[in-house]
């Protein structure tokens, strides 16, 4: 199998959720603590502190299934909170796994997504 070199490797660099309402989506996303630029009505900029993305306004959202994007914390209750005062659904509350520990939320696009800490 061909692999990249060190020079040419590709890394995940940007996520883009295609939401409903991208008002709301913003809301939701700065009680965590991110901040956005807007570009239009339609797409806006997203940063969480460690990678930047897009909420891309769409008539037809599918959340179901892919990738489940997990998020970083110090504060893991604080966070749980947090998602639960926006409005989000805990899905799995928190666990254990080995490294840390963590939940999963769904926010209000249905998108899945966890929040881990040590």
């Amino acid at each position: 199998m061909n692999q990249p070199s060190d020079e040419y490797k590709i890394a995940i660099n940007y996520i883009e959720f295609n939401v409903k309402d991208i008002q709301q989506s913003k809301t939701f996303y700065q009680s965590l603590g991110w901040t956005f630029t807007d570009f239009g009505p339609a797409y806006c900029e997203f940063d969480s502190g460690a990678i930047k993305g897009g909420f891309a306004q769409a008539d037809h959202v599918h959340s179901a299934g892919g990738a489940l994007i997990v998020l970083y914390t110090e504060q893991l209750e604080h966070s749980l909170q947090c998602v639960k005062d926006a409005g989000g659904t805990i899905v799995q509350e928190i666990f254990s796994f080995p490294g840390g520990r963590r939940f999963h939320f769904k926010d209000l696009d249905d998108y899945e997504l966890a929040i881990w800490s040590h």
